[in-house]
C-alpha cells in the first residue's frame, strides 16, 4: 500500500480537500500509476457541483492526467513499471462489439463499474481516514498515485512533457477529434464553434488542420477572442452584440448557414442554435459539451427533414489505446498544438485555485 496526497471531494458543492490517502496495490489486470501532472476540466466541476446523476462521494476526481507506471497486477502485458502513460476515461478492450466496430470508440467492457465509481471487481483501491473513497471516470488523476484498469491506459513516448500531454487525456483530443473524426470537416468549408474554452479551441485547431476556410468563434467572453484567432478562428462574435438570435446572425453572415457547427458548452439552448445555424441540405452540427442531468434538446423536425444532421461525440471519436500515442507523436512532431492550451501551472495544493481560474474563464 502506498500513502500519498490526493484531493478528495468529500461532498458535492464543497472545495476539494488535500488528504493523505492509502492506495492499494493493483489487482489482476490493473495498473498503479504515479501521476506526474493533471489538468482540471469542466466535467470534474460538473460532478463536484452535484449535478451529475452518476456522481458518488467521497471521490477522487480528475481525468486528464499523465504519469509513470509504478506497478502492475497479474496478467498485465501491455505496460510495465517505468512506462510513460496517459490514463483513459474511455477504455479500449479490443474485444467488445463496440471496440470491434470501426464506427465508435465507446468501449463498454467496464462501463457499469466505472459509472459506479469502483474498479471492475466492484471495489475501490482508495481509502482515507478508514473510509472507502470512490474512483472517478476510471482514472482519478487528482491523486499522486492512482489505480486503473489495464484497458484504460495508453503507453506514450517517454520523451513527452507530461505537464502538457496530460491534456490529450480529454479536452484537446475531444475537440480536435470532433472536427476531424466526427464532423469530418472538409477543405474550404465554413465552421462555427460555440464556446471558446479549451475544447472549443481544439475544435478550431481541428477545423484549421482540416482546411476550413472560415472559422467563426462564438463566446460571450471577448477576452477569449485573441487566443481563438491564434488557433485559427477567422472572426469572433458575441450573441450579446445582436438583437436577433445568434443562429439567424450566422445564417446571414454565411449566405445560408455554416457547413459545420460545434457546441462546446453543454447548454441545450445553444445546441439548438448550433443546429439551426447550419446550412440547409448538408449542414452538420456536433454536440461536444455535456449538458446537465435531465435536460433535453429540441428543434423543429423540419430542420432535419431539410437536410441538416445532428451528431454527438465522446473523446472526439478516438479509439483511445490506439489513438492517444499517435496524438502524442503528432504533438511531438508539431502537427498539433498542446503547449498553447496551458494558461497556468500550479502546485497540487493549489488545485482549488485552478478550479476558480476555470470558472472565471481564465
Amino acid at each position: 500500500v502506498i500513502k500519498c496526497k490526493a484531493a478528495i471531494a468529500w461532498e458535492a458543492g464543497k472545495p476539494l480537500s488535500l488528504e493523505e490517502v492509502e492506495v492499494a496495490p493493483p489487482k489482476a489486470h490493473e495498473v498503479r500509476i504515479k501521476i506526474v501532472a493533471t489538468a482540471v476540466c469542466h466535467t470534474d466541476a460538473y460532478t463536484l457541483s452535484g449535478a451529475d446523476p452518476e456522481g458518488c462521494f467521497p471521490v477522487i476526481l480528475g481525468h486528464e492526467g499523465a504519469g509513470i507506471v509504478e506497478s502492475v497486477g497479474e496478467g498485465v502485458t501491455k505496460v510495465k513499471p517505468g512506462d510513460t502513460v496517459i490514463p483513459l476515461y474511455i477504455p479500449q478492450c479490443g474485444e467488445c462489439k463496440f471496440c470491434k466496430n470501426p464506427k465508435t470508440n465507446l468501449c463498454q467492457k467496464i462501463r457499469i463499474t466505472q459509472g459506479k465509481g469502483v474498479m471492475p471487481d466492484g471495489t475501490s483501491r482508495f481509502t482515507c481516514k478508514g473510509k472507502q473513497i470512490y474512483h472517478f471516470m476510471g482514472t482519478s488523476t487528482f491523486s499522486e498515485y492512482t489505480v486503473v484498469a489495464d484497458i484504460s491506459v495508453a503507453k506514450i513516448d517517454a520523451a513527452a512533457p507530461l505537464d502538457k500531454v496530460c491534456l490529450l487525456g480529454c479536452g484537446i483530443s475531444t475537440g480536435y477529434g470532433a472536427a476531424v473524426n466526427t464532423a469530418k470537416v472538409e477543405p474550404g468549408s465554413t465552421c462555427a464553434v460555440f464556446g471558446l474554452g479549451g475544447v472549443g479551441l481544439a475544435v478550431i485547431m481541428g477545423c484549421k488542420i482540416a482546411g476550413a476556410s472560415r472559422i467563426i468563434g462564438i463566446d460571450l467572453n471577448k477576452d477569449k477572442y485573441a487566443r481563438a484567432k491564434e488557433f485559427g478562428a477567422t472572426e469572433c462574435i458575441s450573441p450579446q452584440d445582436f438583437k436577433k438570435p445568434i443562429q439567424e446572425v450566422l445564417v446571414e453572415m454565411t449566405d445560408g448557414g455554416v457547413d459545420y457547427s460545434f457546441e462546446c458548452i453543454g447548454n441545450v439552448g445553444i445546441m439548438r442554435a448550433a443546429l439551426e445555424a447550419c446550412h440547409k441540405g448538408w449542414g452538420v452540427s456536433v454536440i461536444v459539451g455535456v449538458a446537465a442531468a435531465g435536460q433535453e434538446i429540441s428543434t423543429r423536425p423540419f430542420q432535419l427533414v431539410t437536410g441538416r444532421t445532428w451528431k454527438g461525440t465522446a473523446f472526439g471519436g478516438w479509439k483511445s489505446v490506439d489513438s492517444v500515442p499517435k496524438l502524442v507523436a503528432d504533438y511531438m512532431s508539431k502537427k498539433i498544438k498542446v503547449d498553447e492550451f496551458v494558461t497556468h501551472t500550479l502546485p497540487f495544493d493549489k488545485i482549488n485555485e485552478a478550479f476558480e481560474l476555470m470558472h472565471t474563464g481564465k
